[in-house]
C-alpha cells in the first residue's frame, strides 16, 4: 500500500476542507495509533490497530458480490461431487471473487483426550494400550527394551498418577522417576511419535488463489510471501486458527494471529461444522488493506452452505 497525503485525499474524494485541515486530523489520527507515516515526509497509511477499529466499529454490509456468490451457492449439490472436489471448487470461487488467496480445511475430529496407559510384556515387544473413552483404545506395539520389563508395573501406576492428578491429560515426563528412564523414554517417544502420526493425518487444506495474492503491492518481492507459502505447503491447518480461539470476530490482522509467518497478512475465517463429529475452517489471507466486508461475507457463506452440504 501506498501512503496517501491530504492533497490526494481532498482531490480523491472532493472534501470540503483544505489539505492543511485534513493533514492535521491525519496527525491527530496518528497520535491515537490509527495512522502510521513510513517515514517523513510521506503520506499516512491506517496501522494495525486503525484496521481493527474499522473491522471492530465501521465495517459496512458485504455489497452485492456476496449476495451473487449466495445466490450461486444455493444451487450447489453434494450428491454428485467428492468432498475434494467440493472444497477445491468453492476454494476456487473465493479466489476469483475476491483476489486473495483462500483456504478451507478439512474437517477435523476434536483430538481425543488420553485417559488411561495399559502396558503389557509380550516376549520381547511391548504392547500400549492407550485408553481416550471405553469405547476408543488405541494400540502400540514396541520393540521391549533390555532389562526394562521390571520397570513396566510401576511405569503403567506413575502414568496413570501422572493422568488423574493433571487438570487437563497430561504426562510431565521431567518427573519421571530416574529408575523408570528405560522404559519411560521408549514410551514418551513411541506417545510422541503416535501423536504427530495422527496430526498428519488429519490435517489437509485446499489452498487456491495464489496468484491473485502475488498480484497485490504488499507483496510484489516475492520474499515478502515465503515464510506464508511454506507455511500454506508444509502445514496448511495453522494458518487458520483454531476453532477454540474464534474470537475478534473471525478476523486476524497482522501481529494478532498466533504464527510469525502472518505478521504482515489478515486472514479472515468462519467455522463450518460436520454435526457434532468434526469442524473445519473457511478462510481469505491477503495484505491488511483488503475488502474485509466482502471477504467476512463471503467466507461466512461458504461456511453455511457447506454444514448445509454435508449435513
Amino acid at each position: 500500500m501506498e501512503p496517501v497525503g491530504s492533497q490526494a485525499l481532498v482531490r480523491r474524494f472532493d472534501l470540503p476542507a483544505s489539505s492543511a485541515t485534513i493533514r492535521s486530523v491525519m496527525g491527530a489520527l496518528e497520535e491515537r495509533g490509527l495512522l502510521t507515516q513510513p517515514h517523513t515526509s510521506a503520506g499516512r497509511i491506517p496501522s494495525q490497530q486503525g484496521y481493527r477499529h474499522f473491522v471492530n466499529c465501521l465495517l459496512p454490509a458485504p455489497g452485492t458480490a456476496v449476495l451473487h456468490l449466495e445466490k450461486e451457492l444455493t444451487s450447489l449439490s453434494f450428491k454428485w461431487i467428492a468432498l475434494d472436489d467440493l472444497l477445491r471448487h468453492l476454494a476456487r470461487r473465493l479466489a476469483d471473487l475476491t483476489g486473495l488467496l483462500s483456504l478451507i480445511t478439512r474437517p477435523e475430529r476434536p483430538e481425543p483426550s488420553l485417559r488411561a496407559v495399559r502396558l503389557v510384556e509380550n516376549n520381547d515387544r511391548l504392547l500400549v494400550l492407550l485408553i481416550q473413552s471405553p469405547t476408543s483404545v488405541t494400540h502400540l506395539n514396541l520393540r521391549l527394551p533390555q532389562d526394562a520389563a521390571t520397570e513396566l508395573e510401576a511405569l503403567e501406576h506413575w502414568t496413570s498418577q501422572q493422568l488423574e492428578q493433571s487438570t487437563r491429560p497430561f504426562i510431565n515426563w521431567d518427573a519421571l522417576p530416574p529408575q523408570l528412564e528405560i522404559s519411560g523414554m521408549v514410551l514418551k517417544e513411541a506417545l510422541r511419535s503416535h501423536k504427530d502420526t495422527q496430526i498428519v493425518t488429519h490435517q489437509g487444506a485446499i489452498a487456491m488463489g495464489l496468484g491473485g495474492l502475488l498480484s497485490q503491492p504488499e507483496f510484489r518481492h516475492s520474499s515478502a510471501l515465503r515464510p506464508l507459502l511454506q507455511l500454506v505447503e508444509e502445514q496448511p491447518n495453522r494458518v487458520v486458527v483454531s476453532q477454540g480461539r474464534t474470537i475478534n470476530g473471525g478476523v486476524w490482522i497482522g501481529a494478532e494471529h498466533p504464527h510469525p509467518a502472518l505478521e504482515q497478512c489478515a486472514v479472515v475465517q468462519s467455522s463450518y461444522y460436520l454435526g457434532t463429529e468434526g469442524v473445519g475452517q473457511v478462510a481469505l489471507i491477503g495484505p491488511m488493506r483488503m475488502t474485509y466486508a466482502t471477504a467476512q461475507g463471503a467466507v461466512g457463506a461458504v461456511a453455511r452452505h457447506l454444514e448445509r452440504l454435508l449435513n
